[in-house]
C-alpha cells in the first residue's frame, strides 16, 4: 500500500506541473473588436482581441477565433511591448520547420492551418511577461456566396469571457444599391436586441453591435464565459440590369451575373437514397421527412424518379414520371416506407439514376441527379477510383450530380471528387435535429433552374476563372473574374450565351457600363486571386496525374502571393530571437527543466486517483522523469457510437497543456516503454442531446473488448498501445481473424493464411474483410465495424470506428456503449454532473478528432472512467485479444 501512495504523489506532482485551473483575475480580455468591410460582395473581416496577464509571473495567453469555412485568412499579427510580430505564408511543410525551429529555440510561436479542405477554426498562444498586455490581430477575406436570393456575412463571437470593450462593426458598399437587409443569428434575438444599430441607405449599410458585460452573460447563447453565437448579416443588390454588374481596377475586373427575370425551366431529378444499415435511427427518419417535404414542392412540369438502394436496388418506378398529385401521393407513400438495412452499393445506385435520366431526355428541361448517403461503399463495386470512372462515364457531362454526405462516417472527399468530376457539388449534412431543414434547403438551392449550359464569353480579357456553368439557379449567382488586356477598356467586350428552356438566349454586353471600382485598388485583383486559388484547389482534387501536379502548384504559388492560408499553405508567427525576455524559458536537451511558470488560459485535464493503475515499484528510478516530456499531442478518434481516443506522442521538452484534455509523462524511444499506471488514451462518450460529451482515461497497456455478440458467436477485440490499436482479433464459431495496419491473417480450421497486399476482400462465412489504403472494413451480417489507419512518425495505428449497430440488446464492449444521459446539477464553483444517483467534480477539456479529414476540436467534460461508463473499467479489459 506505501508503494502506491508513492506513485500516486509522484504522478499528481508532475501534473500539477501544467494542469492548473484559471483563475479570472489571472488574466483579462479588456478588449474585443470584430470590424467587417464588405465591397461587391467581397468582406475582409479584422478581429483585434487585446488580454492583460494579471498575475505576478508569466503566463500563456491563448488566442482562439473561429471564422466561415470559405474565408481564408490573410493576414495576423502579435504586438506586445509596442513590438509587432508579424505572421508569414509559407508551404505547409516550411511552416512545420519553422515552427519546430522557434519552439526548439524557446521563442515564442503560433501556427494556423487549414483543417481538412477548410478553414474552422484559429488557434494560437504567447508567453507574456508579468503585468504585461498582448494584441491579437487575424485579417481574414471571403466572397460572399449568393444562395436563396440572398448574401450572409457571418460572424462568430466567442471571446471567452465577457469583454468590457466588446464591439463588433459592419460596414456594407454595394454600387449596385442595397434593396434588403437584416440581422439574423444567435446574438440577435431577445435580450441582445437592444445592443444592435443597425442603418441603411441606398448603397451603404451600417451594422453595430455593442452588447454590455450583464447582456453577454445573460442571452440566449451566454453565461459566465461571455458569448458563443453568431450575428448573421443578410443582404442583397438592386439587379435592374439583367446582365449584371462589371467592375474594374488596375487592369483586373469582377462579374456578378444573376438574371431573374427568366422563365423557369422543367426540371427532371433522380433522387438516389441510400438505406442501408448504417442510416439507422434518426438519420433515417429525417430523410423520410426531409423528402416527402421536397416531393411537396415538385411542380407539376417536372418530372422525377424515386430510388433507395443497400447491396440491392429498390425502385418506386423504374422509369421518371410526371409529379402529379397521383404520382406524388404514391411517392410520399413509398418514402415513408424506407427501412435502413443491408450494405452499401453505391455504384449500381448511382449508374441506375444517371440511366433514369438518360433513357428520359426532354426538350427544353434541365436534369439533375441527387445522391444521399452516409457511409462508404461496402457492397458491389468498392474501389473508389473504379465508381468514379463509371459515374462520369455513365454522365457524360449530360447534367450535374449532386452528393449529400450524411455525417461524419462518409468518405467525403470522394463525394466531393466525384460531384466535381460531374459538374456538381458536395454538400455536407451535419447529424443534428435539424438535418432535415439542411437537406431541404439544400434541394431548394436547385429547385429552381433558369439556364442551362451558360458560356460567359470576355473578348480582351485573359486569366480568367471559371468561364462554363451547367446550370444556373434561381437565387444563386455567377461571379467569374480576369485581367483585362493591357488594361485597354475599349477592347473588352463581354458577352453571356446560355440556353432557355429550349431555345438560345444571349446577354450582350455592349451596353453595359464596366465601372472604375471605389474599393482600393488591390481589392478587385484579391477576388480573382481568390476565386483562382478556390478553383485550383477544386481542380487538384478531380484531376489526376501531370495535370493535378500543375493545379498544385498554381494554387500553391498564388496562395503565398497573395497570402492566402489554403490546404496548402500555413501562417507562423515567431517571436525574433534576443527579445523574449517574457517567453518562459525552455531547458536544453539535458539539462533539469525549471518549474514552469506559465499556466495556459484555458482548463486542463487532472485525471483523478481512482483513473490510475498503481503496479510499478518504488525502486523504479524516478530522478530521470523530470526532465522527461510533460506535453499533451491529441491525436484522438471518433467511435462513431460516441467514442474517441487521444494520442500522446514521445516528445523530449516540456511544455504546458494548452486548452487540452490530457497531460502525460512519455518517453523518448521510437516505441516507448509504458510505465503501468501512465495515461495512454483519452476516450470520449458523447451525448444525443447538444450537451457537452463526457471524457474519461484509459491508462496502461491494456487489451479491450470492443464489440462482444455472444449471439452470433462473434467478438472482436484490440490491443491498446501508445498511440492507438496496433493489433485488432475477431472470433467467430468457425473463423479466426487478426490484423494491424499491414498484414491480415486469417485462421480457418487447420490453415493459416497471411494477406500483405490492399485493396483485397476476404470473406469465411459470416464476415468479409475489406482492406483499403487507410482503412479496414469488417462486415458481418448486422454489425459493420470499420478500423481507420493513422500513421504518426513513421507508426501506424488503427481506429474503430461502428457503422452499424447489430440490433441485438446483449451486444457489450466499448462500441456498444449508449449515448451518456447526464445532469448539470452545480456550475458554479465547480461544475458538478450527476448520471443516475452518482454525482462527480467535472473539468472542462477540448480534444480533436483525427478520424475526419478537418479533426475538429470537441468540448468535454472530463470525469473519472467509473462515472463515464457507470461500471468499472475492468469490465471492458479481457486478458488477450
Amino acid at each position: 500500500m506505501a508503494r502506491a501512495v508513492v506513485q500516486v504523489t509522484l504522478f499528481g506532482l508532475l501534473l500539477a506541473l501544467v494542469t492548473t485551473l484559471p483563475n479570472k483575475d489571472d488574466w483579462d480580455i479588456y478588449s474585443f473588436h470584430i470590424n467587417s468591410t464588405v465591397s461587391s460582395r467581397y468582406a475582409t473581416t479584422v478581429i483585434t482581441s487585446r488580454v492583460a496577464n494579471r498575475m505576478d509571473e508569466s503566463k500563456e495567453i491563448e488566442f482562439q477565433v473561429r471564422i466561415p469555412k470559405n474565408a481564408f485568412i490573410s493576414k495576423f499579427r502579435m504586438f506586445i511591448d509596442g513590438q509587432a510580430y508579424d505572421g508569414v505564408v509559407k508551404s505547409k511543410e516550411a511552416a512545420k520547420q519553422q515552427y519546430t525551429d522557434a519552439v526548439s529555440q524557446g521563442q515564442s510561436a503560433g501556427i494556423v492551418s487549414s483543417v481538412g479542405r477548410t478553414l474552422e477554426e484559429f488557434k494560437t498562444s504567447v508567453n507574456v511577461a508579468a503585468h504585461k498586455k498582448v494584441t491579437f490581430e487575424l485579417t481574414y477575406e471571403e466572397l460572399l456566396k449568393r444562395k436563396l436570393g440572398k448574401y450572409e456575412l457571418q460572424i462568430h463571437a466567442r471571446p471567452m469571457q465577457p469583454v468590457k470593450d466588446f464591439k463588433v462593426d459592419v460596414y456594407i458598399h454595394e454600387k449596385a444599391g442595397i434593396n434588403i437587409m437584416e440581422v439574423k443569428g444567435g446574438l440577435s434575438t431577445n435580450a441582445m436586441a437592444n445592443a444592435i444599430t443597425k442603418t441603411h441607405s441606398d448603397t451603404q449599410a451600417w451594422v453595430y453591435f455593442y452588447p454590455t458585460e450583464d447582456q453577454q452573460k445573460t442571452c440566449d447563447h451566454c453565461g459566465e464565459q461571455g458569448m458563443n453565437g453568431d450575428l448573421v448579416i443578410v443582404y442583397d443588390v438592386n439587379r435592374d440590369n439583367s446582365f449584371g454588374d462589371i467592375k474594374k481596377s488596375s487592369g483586373y475586373f469582377v462579374h456578378h451575373f444573376a438574371p431573374s427575370n427568366l422563365a423557369r425551366i422543367p426540371k427532371n431529378v433522380a433522387f438516389v437514397i441510400d438505406q442501408s444499415g448504417s442510416m439507422y435511427g434518426r438519420k433515417i427518419q429525417q430523410t423520410r421527412t426531409a423528402l416527402i417535404r421536397i416531393l411537396n414542392d415538385l411542380a407539376e412540369e417536372d418530372h422525377f424518379g424515386l430510388i433507395t438502394f443497400d447491396s440491392s436496388l429498390f425502385h418506386w418506378k423504374r422509369e421518371l414520371v410526371q409529379a402529379t398529385e397521383e404520382n406524388l401521393a404514391s411517392a410520399k407513400t413509398f418514402a415513408l416506407q424506407i427501412q435502413d438495412r443491408g450494405a452499401t452499393d453505391i455504384n449500381q445506385a448511382v449508374l441506375e439514376g444517371a440511366r433514369m435520366l438518360n433513357a428520359n431526355p426532354r426538350e427544353g428541361s434541365a436534369s439533375i441527379l441527387i445522391l444521399l448517403t452516409d457511409g462508404d461503399p461496402t457492397s458491389g463495386v468498392t474501389n473508389l477510383e473504379v465508381i468514379q470512372s463509371n459515374v462520369r462515364k455513365a454522365i457524360a457531362g449530360e447534367f450535374p450530380l449532386y452528393c449529400l454526405g450524411f455525417g461524419f462516417d462518409v468518405n467525403f472527399e470522394f463525394l466531393e471528387k466525384m460531384s466535381l468530376q460531374n459538374n456538381g457539388v458536395a454538400r455536407r449534412i451535419y447529424e443534428d435535429s435539424d438535418a432535415e431543414l439542411q437537406l431541404k434547403g439544400f434541394y431548394e438551392e436547385v429547385a429552381t433552374p433558369l439556364l442551362t449550359d451558360v458560356t460567359m464569353v470576355y473578348e480582351g480579357g485573359i486569366n480568367l476563372t471559371q468561364t462554363n456553368f451547367s446550370q444556373y439557379y434561381n437565387g444563386s449567382e455567377i461571379v467569374v473574374a480576369g485581367q483585362i488586356t493591357d488594361n485597354d477598356i475599349g477592347t473588352f467586350t463581354p458577352q453571356v450565351v446560355a440556353v432557355s428552356r429550349n431555345r438560345k438566349v444571349v446577354f450582350p454586353g455592349t451596353n453595359v457600363t464596366v465601372e472604375s471600382a471605389d474599393v482600393s485598388d488591390s481589392n478587385i485583383q484579391r477576388v480573382w486571386a481568390y476565386l483562382t486559388v478556390k478553383q485550383l484547389l477544386e481542380k487538384e482534387l478531380r484531376l489526376s496525374g501531370p495535370e493535378k501536379e500543375s493545379a498544385k502548384k498554381e494554387a500553391l504559388e498564388l496562395s503565398l502571393k497573395y497570402s492566402f492560408v489554403t490546404p496548402l499553405t500555413s501562417m507562423v508567427v515567431t517571436k525574433p530571437p534576443g527579445e523574449s525576455s517574457d517567453v518562459l524559458h525552455k531547458p536544453k536537451e539535458g539539462e533539469a527543466p525549471q518549474t514552469p511558470t506559465s499556466n495556459a488560459g484555458h482548463y486542463g485535464l487532472m485525471p483523478s486517483a481512482s483513473d490510475i493503475v498503481m503496479d510499478y515499484d518504488v525502486s523504479d528510478d524516478y530522478t530521470d522523469l523530470a526532465s522527461r516530456s510533460i506535453m499533451d499531442f491529441d491525436f484522438p478518434v471518433e467511435l462513431e457510437e460516441e467514442i474517441h481516443a487521444t494520442y500522446v506522442p514521445p516528445t523530449a521538452t516540456m511544455g504546458t497543456t494548452i486548452g487540452s484534455s490530457v497531460s502525460s509523462v512519455v518517453y523518448n524511444d521510437l516505441h516507448p516503454s509504458i510505465l503501468p499506471g501512465q495515461l495512454v488514451h483519452q476516450f470520449l462518450l458523447k451525448t444525443e442531446s447538444l450537451s457537452l460529451p463526457l471524457c474519461y482515461g484509459v491508462y496502461g497497456v491494456v487489451s479491450l473488448k470492443l464489440l462482444h455478440h455472444p449471439n452470433k458467436a462473434l467478438f472482436v477485440n484490440g490491443e491498446l498501445l501508445l498511440g492507438g490499436f496496433k493489433r485488432i482479433a475477431i472470433h467467430t464459431a468457425a473463423a479466426h481473424f487478426e490484423f494491424d495496419a499491414v498484414k491480415t491473417i486469417v485462421q480457418d480450421g487447420q490453415s493459416t493464411v497471411e494477406y500483405l497486399q490492399q485493396d483485397i476482400v476476404v470473406s469465411r462465412n459470416s464476415v468479409t474483410v475489406i482492406r483499403r489504403a487507410k482503412e479496414i472494413d469488417v462486415i458481418s451480417e448486422d454489425t459493420r465495424i470499420v478500423f481507420l489507419i493513422h500513421e504518426k512518425e513513421g507508426n501506424f495505428y488503427l481506429w474503430p470506428v461502428i457503422r452499424q449497430q447489430p440490433m441485438d440488446t446483449n451486444v457489450t464492449g466499448i462500441l456498444a456503449l449508449k449515448p451518456a444521459v447526464y445532469e448539470e446539477v452545480q456550475q458554479t464553483p465547480s461544475t458538478i454532473l450527476k448520471i443516475q444517483n452518482m454525482e462527480v467534480i467535472a473539468t472542462r477539456s477540448t480534444t480533436a478528432d483525427y478520424s475526419i479529414a478537418s479533426a475538429p476540436t470537441l468540448d468535454c467534460w472530463s470525469v473519472p472512467s467509473e462515472f463515464a461508463l457507470q461500471r468499472p473499467i475492468n469490465e471492458f479489459i479481457v486478458t488477450q485479444i
